[in-house]
Order: C-alpha cells, then sequence, then structure tokens
C-alpha cells in the first residue's frame, strides 16, 4: 500500500440506528474503490464487516468493525459500528479512533432511537460529521420527509449538499449542489457513473439550495457575511473554505443521499467524506496526559509514538488483536513501547490494516493512521501505547456499566472446567461484561447491557469456546439480621460409650448498625471455658451464621456475646464447642426477632421527558422511591432507589413505554428489611426448595 502523509487520511465512524444501511453502504464503498472483487451484501451473509457468524446469522451490527480504502489519493480508514442499544458501547469506544462522523438515516422511518443516542456520543466527543439519508431506493422513501425528521430533531444546520434524482424505485442519482451538477449511476449495482448537468426539472431547487448554502456559511464567518451582503455571491474557493470550516465548528451538518444495497452515492460520498471532514493535521494536537502534566500530542509522525487501544479482538488462529489509533510518532512492526496504563513494556508481534477479518501487512503504524497488532501481554481496550520514556498516556475509554445480570449454570463437567479460560477471553474482548460468582448464592453471574447482549455472549462461549451454558434469572441475594435482643443457652452433650463429647455456652445476641456484619464478644471471666476452646465458639457462630433461620441466607449486623458456659475435662473438645455454638445460634436468633433484608438498587433512568410520567408510576409498582431529576441534554435522567427483585423485568418494560428510547444503569447501594408480605413469599419458597425447615429442631 502507498504511505499517505497525515493530510491525506480520514478516520470516519459509520453511525446510526441499527439496520440504517451502514454496512450496506460500506460494502459498496469497498467495492468501488476496488478493495473488493465484488458487491457483498448483508442479507447474503458476505460482507467485510459483518463477518461474526452472530452478525451473519442475525442481519445486524453488533461488533465495530475497520475496513479502509483508497480514493482520490487519500486513504479513507472507515468504522462501521452497532446502531443497537445493547451494542452501543463499541460504538463509543470506535469514536475515540475516529476525527469525524457519517450520520445514517433511514429514508423510510427517518430519525430512530438510535441515531439520538449516537448523536448525543457525538456531541460529547465533539466529532465533526454529515448525514447520509440512505436507503433511498425502498418504497416509500422520501429525501425531504427524511430531511424533516433530521432538521426537527438536530436543527436548522442540517442542510443538503445533495438532492436525489429519483426515488425509491427510480432512484438513479445526486446532484451536487456545491458543484451544480449530476451524476447518474447505472441500475446494475456496478457503481458506474456519468457526470452531467442538473436536470431541469430540478434546476430551481438546486439554484435555490446552493443561494441556502451560501447563507448558511456567510452566517457562520463575519468576513464572509460582510463580502455577502456587499456583492451577494462568493468565490468558490471562499465557499468550499468556509463550508468546511462550517462544518468543523458543527456549524453546518452537510447531508447526502445514497442506497447502499443499490451501489448509487457512495462514490460522490466519498469525494464528500475527504472535501468536508478533518484530517488528523485539521483536528490538530490531541489532549493527553505527559509525565503528570496535561499537555498535548501533535499529529505528526516525527513526534514521540502515542496510541490508544480502543479494541480488542479475540481471534482463533492469530489469538489477541489489538486494534489503535495512532495519534502522533510512528514504529515498526517489531518495535517496543510502553503501555502507559499498566506501566509494563509491550513488544508489537508484527503491524497490520484490518479489512474487516482480513490482515493486510503495516510496513509501519504512524501518526493519523489506524492500525493492529497481536499478542500483546497485557494491554486491553482502552490503554495507551507510547514511546518509551515520553510518560504520555491518554483519557481511559468510558464505559456503561452492566444495566442486566442473569445466573449461567455450564451443562456438563466438562463445561464447568473450560468455562474460567472462555469467560477470561470473552471480557478482553468486551470490556462491558461482567462474570462473576454471587458469594451468597453460589451463583456464577453474566452481567451485560441487555438481554440480547447476555444472550450472544452465552452463545459466542458455545460456538467459540464450545461451552455449553443455561441461562437462568440470577437469585437475589438476600440476608438475613435480627431486630431483638436474646439470651440463650447452647449445650451438646454426647455419651457413646468410651471418650465423649461436652460443650456448654451461654450467648447473648443483639442487633448492630447495617453494615456492621458480625462482631464477637468474649466476656469469659474465671475460667468458666478454657481460653482454647473460646476460638471454637467463635468459628462455630461464623460458620452457622452462613445459613438463616429465617430462609436459608446468611445473618449479618449481629453481635455475639459470649459471658458463661462450662466444660468437662475430658469430654470437652473444640468440635464440641463448635456445636454449642451452632444450637445457641439457630435458638437465640429465633428469639431475637429474625427479619429478611433485600438488596436495594440505585438506578437511573435516561429517557425522553414524554415518558416521565409513565415510568415513574411503573417504579412506584416496583416499591421504587425517586430521589431526584436532572436534565441531560435533550433527555432527562430519572434517579430512583428500587428493590433488585423488582428490577429483574425492567429492561423490555422500558423499551415498551419509550419505545426502546430509554435506557437504565443500575449498582447495589444497600439493604434494608423487606415488607412482611415480600418475606412470607421467599420463606414459603425456600421451605419449598427446601433450603430450610420451618422451626427446625437442634
Amino acid at each position: 500500500m502507498k504511505d499517505y502523509s497525515v493530510d491525506k487520511i480520514r478516520n470516519i465512524a459509520f453511525v446510526g440506528h441499527g439496520s440504517s444501511g451502514k454496512t450496506s453502504l460500506a460494502a459498496s464503498i469497498l467495492f468501488d474503490t476496488g478493495a473488493t472483487s465484488r458487491l457483498t451484501k448483508v442479507d447474503k451473509g458476505n460482507t467485510v464487516t459483518d463477518y461474526d457468524p452472530d452478525e451473519i446469522e442475525r442481519k445486524i451490527s453488533i461488533n465495530a468493525a475497520p475496513c479502509f480504502c483508497e480514493w482520490q489519493d487519500h486513504k479513507i480508514n472507515i468504522i462501521d459500528t452497532p446502531g443497537y442499544s445493547n451494542f452501543l458501547w463499541d460504538t463509543r469506544a470506535a469514536l475515540r479512533a475516529v476525527d469525524g462522523a457519517a450520520v445514517f438515516i433511514d429514508a423510510v422511518a427517518g430519525v430512530e432511537v438510535g441515531t439520538e443516542k449516537v448523536w448525543e456520543m457525538l456531541e460529547e466527543r465533539g466529532l465533526p460529521r454529515v448525514f447520509v439519508i440512505n436507503k433511498m431506493d425502498r418504497e416509500n422513501a422520501s429525501f425531504a420527509r427524511a430531511l424533516e425528521s433530521v432538521r426537527e430533531f438536530f436543527g436548522r444546520q442540517a442542510v443538503p449538499v445533495e438532492l436525489p434524482i429519483g426515488e425509491e424505485k427510480n432512484f438513479s442519482g445526486v446532484v451536487d449542489i456545491v458543484e451544480k451538477k449530476a451524476y447518474v449511476f447505472e441500475k446494475d449495482e456496478s457503481g458506474k457513473m456519468s457526470e452531467g448537468p442538473v436536470p431541469a426539472s430540478m434546476a430551481e431547487e438546486v439554484d435555490q439550495r446552493h443561494k441556502d448554502l451560501i447563507e448558511m456559511v456567510a452566517e457562520s464567518d463575519e468576513k464572509l457575511m460582510e463580502k455577502y451582503f456587499e456583492t451577494g455571491a462568493l468565490a468558490p474557493e471562499e465557499f468550499r473554505a468556509g463550508l468546511k470550516k462550517s462544518i468543523l465548528h458543527h456549524q453546518i451538518f452537510p447531508v447526502f443521499a445514497a442506497s447502499g444495497l443499490a451501489n448509487i452515492g457512495a462514490q460522490t460520498l466519498l469525494d464528500g467524506l475527504i472535501a468536508y471532514l478533518p484530517s488528523p493535521v485539521d483536528v490538530g494536537p490531541v489532549k493527553a496526559t505527559i509525565k503528570g502534566e496535561e499537555k498535548s500530542v501533535p499529529p505528526s509522525p516525527d513526534a514521540p509514538f502515542a496510541a490508544i487501544v480502543f479494541k480488542t479482538i479475540s481471534d482463533p488462529y492469530t489469538g489477541r488483536i489489538s486494534l489503535m489509533r495512532v495519534f502522533s510518532g510512528r514504529t515498526n512492526p517489531d518495535g517496543t513501547v510502553t503501555n502507559a496504563t499498566r506501566d509494563t513494556d509491550e513488544k508489537f508481534g508484527g503491524l497490520f490494516f484490518l479489512q474487516g477479518k482480513e490482515q493486510v501487512a503495516a510496513g509501519q503504524a504512524k501518526a493519523g493512521d489506524i492500525v493492529a497488532t497481536a499478542k500483546l501481554k497485557v494491554t486491553a481496550t482502552g490503554d495507551t501505547l507510547s514511546a518509551k520514556g515520553s510518560g504520555i498516556a491518554f483519557a481511559p475509554i468510558d464505559f456503561p456499566l452492566p444495566s442486566i445480570s442473569f445466573a449461567i449454570e455450564p451443562k456438563t463437567r466438562a463445561d464447568e472446567d473450560r468455562i474460567s479460560q472462555a469467560t477470561h477471553r470473552i471480557i478482553e474482548e468486551d470490556p462491558t461484561v461482567r462474570i462473576e460468582r454471587d458469594p451468597n448464592t453460589s451463583q456464577l453471574l453474566i452481567s451485560g447491557n441487555g438481554e440480547l447482549h447476555v444472550r450472544i455472549i452465552t452463545e459466542r462461549l458455545k460456538k467459540r469456546y464450545n461451552v455449553d451454558v443455561d441461562l437462568k434469572p440470577p437469585k437475589i441475594s438476600y440476608l438475613e439480621t435480627i431486630k431483638g435482643r436474646s439470651d440463650v443457652q447452647g449445650r451438646h452433650k454426647k455419651q457413646t460409650g468410651g471418650r465423649g463429647q461436652f460443650g456448654d455456652v451461654w450467648i447473648k445476641f443483639e442487633p448492630l448498625a447495617r453494615g456492621k456484619d458480625f462482631e464477637f464478644d468474649d466476656k469469659i471471666f474465671g475460667g468458666a471455658i478454657p481460653r482454647n476452646f473460646i476460638p471454637s465458639v467463635e468459628k462455630g457462630l461464623q460458620e452457622a451464621r452462613k445459613k438463616g433461620v429465617l430462609a436459608g441466607y446468611p445473618t449479618v449486623d449481629f453481635k455475639a456475646i459470649l459471658y458463661d458456659g462450662s466444660y468437662h475435662d475430658v469430654d470437652s473438645s473444640d468440635i464440641a464447642f463448635k456445636i454449642a455454638a451452632n444450637k445457641a445460634y439457630k435458638k437465640g436468633i429465633r428469639e431475637a426477632k429474625p427479619t429478611l433484608l433485600e438488596p436495594v438498587m440505585n438506578v437511573e433512568i435516561y429517557t425522553p421527558e414524554a415518558y416521565m410520567g409513565d415510568i415513574m408510576g411503573n417504579l412506584n409498582g416496583r416499591r421504587g422511591k425517586v430521589q431526584g431529576m436532572e436534565p441531560k441534554g435533550t433527555m432527562r435522567v430519572l434517579k430512583a432507589q428500587v428493590p433488585m427483585s423488582e428490577m429483574l423485568d425492567f429492561e423490555p418494560t422500558l423499551t415498551s413505554i419509550t419505545g426502546g428510547r430509554g435506557s437504565f444503569l443500575m449498582e447495589f447501594d444497600h439493604y434494608e428489611e423487606a415488607p412482611s408480605h415480600i418475606q412470607l413469599k421467599i420463606i414459603a419458597e425456600a421451605v419449598k426448595e427446601g433450603r430450610v425447615r420451618p422451626e427446625e429442631e437442634d
């Protein structure tokens, strides 16, 4: 491949709602630029960027996938990103690697849920962007209606730079409003096009759109505004320069028209991406921490090497592949760098560009480009790799916390043996997944960004690592405690011929403040119990409290005061005093007004304001307590505390209420006493499952 200077590189994310045609248009671009020898299709399962078996099966993008092409003496790196909410974490990570974005709009559906969500990410990153009204060949496609939808949501800055020639099955090309030229495409999906004059039927509209665009450009710059008022026109070079400047400063968002499936408009879009979106040089220095100080690194190949790993791929043949955006400097395929995040050195296992899953050898990695390497030992997604001694580190990538958890149970012993290594590889590739064992329920829990996300992870466990698991709702980690006090004797005496067993303890039980867990207080005086048996009493209590008297859950937040007892010179032993303590625990906890505690979660719900009332009503029905509300961009954030048991089915409910526009985060906050009717249900279930027996005998 040709060596491109930094100003000839474009790094662009294709973003938008799921099924808005990002992958199909990327396929057209790769075919039209000669990167692929045929036009691939999502329906045929052979596209470059949807190569994962789950993507092929479901016909949706699940992973952010890189590809690249060469066009008009430029190298264009494209990252085709997921659009469905369960997988937007990968889109967020991909935006750390690019300098601009193309936002895809379905010409039939207009702005959708995913469009709004990726727009928020683009706003956070401050990335210049263009709109692509795609699928113009579909039945009921309407450029005007889709454009109106875009402007309604994102403002009048969305201005067409192209108009479609025809719509639906008559869509045959586009008119460039800036240059006032028409491009008509062949109907055979070849991408072949011919340049010509603007159709007479469109001339008036094109002239008006051209004038509107000039006025928008003039508005964005005082000098251009003055000249426009004086002369009523702008020179072509002033107009183009002003347009690009307006785009870089988010004052104008150009709108294009295309059809990925019909291969119409891909080449004119490429011209627009080069002309209107920034190179790394246009973006300028990038913020970083250098030896502890806030500074920035220049987009120069002559500066010290600095890159961020924005994606990790687990490849069955190559191993772990680290995909990185290089912000400054250069390095060779066998170079050694420092992982500034983990303070350790790493040696590259070669360098290559990724065309989907295909690897194309790279002679070097240099500023402005996106490149991959293999078999780094400790590097994970979000880590900074920089020249040894440079001290350069970038801010880590913020990933969303998991919002839903399920229990996974290996189907066979072999699956259980393999699951640890398999889940480790899954987490390397997907940093939003959590897989851990609940110490209270002993269940292995998998947490993700939605039910679909979790189900796909379990499918990968089976397909990639031959680990077959069942997915079940998680058990709630209830706890037990006491509200009263008791004073009881625990006595164990057994005589079976020969040496017997004897242990006798008197223990007071009393409640502790929430979160204090357990305290043992030794108040033995005068040798009522020999000192060597005291630890056995405490150990007996610690073991016994793992199983509560109500429903078999661990008992917490209580104090045990050992104040008296007796022993036998021959028959007393450690085990005897442990059993005595166990008996005292069961009797004493029952007499101290035992009760059940349930986990309560902090919940943050992101939703358009229109749905706030319905959501609050739903939370009230879930025993939720609203803590407050605050605006966040065009959304509202509703904060509440809700018992975990009430949140297990909240995701589909929220999706139904908000039409998919809402999302939520959830994390544990505290335990509190469960209502009596809830306790009765929990106890009845425990009895049914055989975890406890009512009023167990000592």
